[in-house]
């Protein structure tokens, strides 16, 4: 749709007809307007899996791997793929902005969501972020860069303020941003936090660099719940604020315009994106909106399983993998998380898969009629309890597994009554002479003893077993995070005892009370093992056993939306469950389930390390490839993990007096760790396969030109027995800068396939911005004069080659030196 069509589509609508579209509708749809012939133009979170407009375990979504995991593939040809799964999956559920991706950085390894983003480096995740979008928005579906900007931690995040140099800014923290915008993103949503003393929803941010240096055209969105005023978001560059409705603008704004207070010519400007949002997506073309999903099932389900082992990094093997099914007569398989992983972070990006392949699944459909399958689960991970399923649940009404939801008036008079799959109700279908949601299910214990019960929520909650009242009390929300209001809301626990393995039923309310939210869940769990007991029982399995996979993770109490870690262990007993099987085995496997670093003080011990990240729902199949060789690991560390917290250079989340100082500059991830001199368990980059490479001659530029790109070959050769992919990359460096620059950076890179003994050359496209920096005192680009150092290696540290490389100025006439005489100046 043209821009004069936008111009006449503007003249139609008067001042509240053009108010009322700068607001959702509701909590997921903006508005419409039939004057124009505008449609409702439909949102989703999306960084995991598309999930539509309803939080119901009966409505699924694929499932895709953690932002993570996207990040550790270095593949951006796979990640536009990825991009056209999360299109066709809007399509399929009628949506048309998906609400990623999520573009802030791993800065501190105590970041809470990190699942949810992809690297710590700018350049890593500017170039996964971009195929991303490239993927999504190729079928006309939107996708959003999101948090503008340095929203990346989670404590305080609603209030934070953080404080951070413009240089940092512009070279760190923005530059994801930019090439999003360069890939011709079409929203950008504002986050919660504020950045040098404005919050990001009126921030002139919006306005430069990103609508004025960046020419970004497109709509900024508030993230959800952040807009709390309407004036100064107004005469800000914001678009759209959401959810609806009754939000701070609306009939406020139209008033604000009417007073003088808001020009006409700053909504006319929002409307005019809207507007070009609505073309983009199909919105002002009824007959557009119906289109054809590429992905079915079984496609659906080959590419996460081919990305699961994509994104796997192997850390560490001792000559363990990849194993030989034929080899095998009994294989242990270890830990809580191999029948019940994490396949994705807690939080507002959560779906809901039709289908999990666990790692013991996909080991056993394996090794199926070729060796024995044992399954122990060792200690439990001393979490509070998980939702009610359908596992040794049923309705008490149906009898159908699962639970019964009613809705109560104030009378306890039943208003509406439904079968449901789950205890997590987040949104109960409440009307207005609601008070109570009643989630209540026949518990069939598997076992006697003390069970632990659980309900969430805020206000008045109780939870009966049989005529046993376990729980009763008084919960006030002291939140605004609506992540933790309708997304997580705190778990409140009781122990009762079950003496028999009859049925017994368990009755969960939740008064209703205004400001705090809806969502109810309710847990229970059987009692733990004895630890003692439960590791001498792994001990034996992995002492009996030609082979042990021990998987361990993180749970959805450490690492979620709305909270930050306090640590970097796995927690429970897992260390020591891992140290215990490695000891009496050295053919162990260590399989690792989670979104970020964690903290493996046993990593030399084991006989491979693999990271699978959140795998999602294809977790186990991918995982089986790897293990059995029938693909390789194929990730790379999208960020530098830390052998003990201690180590970490940055590891501040926590904001003082509402203040979060970046004072580490642009030294973040393996930049600090470079600048500290310390070591980390693996560098940024790290990742091994099945086969070894030989590194041979590099053609580099023997000059760099100024605000110009070049190109760095790097020759290798698979010098293994299997077919495998390398992934070279290239960093650079100044040397005696006078300007705070990081001890090197990551400039690019580019991945090889090669059969065994053969030899191919990767081109590493270097950009032209590669070499510059911001001067505060100009507030511009800038290449600093003199002599820079180009590197060439498989990681942060792990280098093979570097060369001097000159800088040679645009008005600069002089012949480039042809050839090849640098191509072995320096081995390293």
């Amino acid at each position: 749709m043209g821009e004069e069509m936008i111009d006449r589509l503007l003249e139609e609508l008067d001042l509240v007809q053009k108010v009322r579209l700068l607001s959702g509708a509701t909590t997921w749809r903006t508005a419409g307007e039939p004057t124009i012939g505008l449609r409702e133009m439909v949102t989703s979170d999306g960084p995991a899996g598309v999930r539509g407009e309803a939080w119901d375990e009966r409505l699924t979504s694929a499932l895709l791997p953690s932002a993570s995991a996207i990040g550790a593939l270095w593949d951006e040809g796979l990640i536009e793929e990825l991009g056209g799964l999360l299109a066709s999956e809007a399509v399929r559920k009628g949506v048309d902005v998906v609400l990623a991706p999520t573009l802030n950085l791993h800065r501190t390894p105590l970041g809470g969501r990190h699942f949810e983003c992809f690297s710590e480096d700018p350049v890593l995740t500017g170039r996964t972020g971009a195929a991303l979008i490239r993927g999504i928005q190729a079928a006309g579906v939107a996708a959003t860069a999101k948090h503008y900007v340095a929203n990346d931690s989670e404590t305080g995040r609603m209030h934070v303020d953080v404080r951070v140099s413009e240089q940092v800014l512009r070279e760190v923290y923005l530059a994801p941003f930019k090439a999003a915008v360069e890939a011709g993103v079409w929203l950008v949503m504002a986050g919660y936090n504020g950045v040098n003393g404005a919050t990001m929803t009126a921030s002139p941010l919006l306005a430069d660099p990103l609508k004025g240096d960046w020419g970004f055209d497109g709509v900024v969105v508030s993230d959800w719940g952040a807009l709390r005023s309407t004036r100064e978001p107004a005469l800000a560059a914001l678009d759209l604020a959401m959810p609806g409705p009754q939000g701070p603008w609306e009939a406020s704004l139209v008033r604000a315009v009417q007073d003088g207070h808001v020009p006409d010519e700053a909504i006319d400007e929002k409307v005019r994106r809207l507007l070009r949002l609505a073309g983009r997506v199909g919105a002002l073309e009824p007959d557009r909106r119906p289109r054809t999903a590429v992905f079915g099932p079984d496609d659906t389900r080959a590419l996460l399983r081919r990305t699961v082992a994509a994104g796997c990094v192997l850390l560490t093997n001792r000559e363990v993998l990849p194993l030989d099914p034929a080899s095998l007569a009994k294989v242990a398989v270890i830990g809580v998380h191999a029948a019940s992983p994490r396949v994705q972070g807690g939080g507002s990006a959560g779906v809901f898969p039709s289908r999990v392949v666990t790692p013991l699944d996909g080991i056993r459909a394996r090794l199926d009629g070729l060796a024995q399958v044992v399954h122990v689960p060792g200690p439990g991970l001393g979490v509070p309890p998980m939702p009610l399923g359908t596992r040794w649940c049923s309705d008490p009404r149906s009898g159908e597994p699962g639970v019964l939801l009613r809705l109560l008036d104030e009378a306890g008079q039943e208003l509406h009554a439904e079968h449901r799959l789950s205890g997590t109700q987040l949104e109960p279908p409440v009307g207005p002479s609601a008070r109570t949601v009643e989630i209540s299910a026949l518990i069939r214990p598997p076992t006697t003893g003390e069970w632990t019960f659980a309900i969430a929520g805020f206000g008045r909650m109780s939870l009966t077993l049989g005529d046993r009242t376990v729980l009763d009390g008084e919960f006030p929300c002291t939140t605004d995070d609506p992540a933790i209001v309708h997304v997580n809301p705190p778990r409140h626990t009781a122990r009762a005892t079950l003496d028999t393995p009859e049925p017994v039923l368990l009755t969960a309310r939740r008064q209703l009370v205004p400001g705090a939210g809806r969502a109810t869940i309710v847990a229970a769990a059987p009692p733990e093992p004895e630890p003692a007991d439960a590791l001498a029982e792994a001990v034996r399995a992995a002492r009996d056993a030609d082979v042990v996979i021990v998987v361990v993770g993180t749970t959805e109490h450490t690492e979620t939306e709305g909270h930050d870690r306090s640590d970097l262990s796995l927690g429970g007993h897992q260390d020591a469950l891992v140290r215990a099987v490695a000891a009496v085995n050295r053919r162990t496997i260590a399989v690792v389930n989670s979104g970020g670093p964690v903290e493996l003080p046993w990593h030399d011990e084991v006989g491979a390390l693999l990271l699978t990240w959140f795998p999602g729902q294809e977790a186990g199949a991918g995982l089986a490839d790897v293990l059995f060789g029938d693909a390789e690991p194929g990730g790379r560390l999208p960020t530098t993990w830390a052998a003990a917290l201690a180590d970490a250079p940055v590891s501040h989340a926590h904001p003082v007096d509402g203040l979060l100082a970046y004072g580490e500059g642009v030294h973040i991830g393996h930049r600090a760790w470079l600048l500290t001199g310390r070591e980390p368990a693996y560098w940024f980059g790290h990742g091994l396969g099945y086969t070894t490479w030989e590194y041979g001659a590099v053609q580099a530029p023997d000059e760099a030109v100024e605000d110009s790109p070049f190109t760095v070959r790097v020759q290798v050769r698979n010098t293994g027995s299997r077919p495998g992919r390398e992934v070279v990359q290239v960093y650079l460096a100044r040397p005696q800068s006078t300007i705070e620059r990081p001890v090197r950076w990551f400039a690019g890179y580019a991945a090889v396939h090669a059969e065994p003994g053969a030899s191919v050359t990767a081109l590493v496209k270097v950009p032209a911005h590669a070499l510059r920096t911001w001067s505060e005192a100009e507030r511009a680009w800038i290449t600093e004069p003199g002599a820079y150092q180009i590197m060439v290696g498989r990681s942060a540290d792990d280098l093979v080659w570097k060369g001097a490389l000159p800088l040679r100025g645009r008005s600069d006439t002089r012949v480039e030196r042809r050839g090849d005489s640098r191509q072995i100046l320096s081995s390293l």
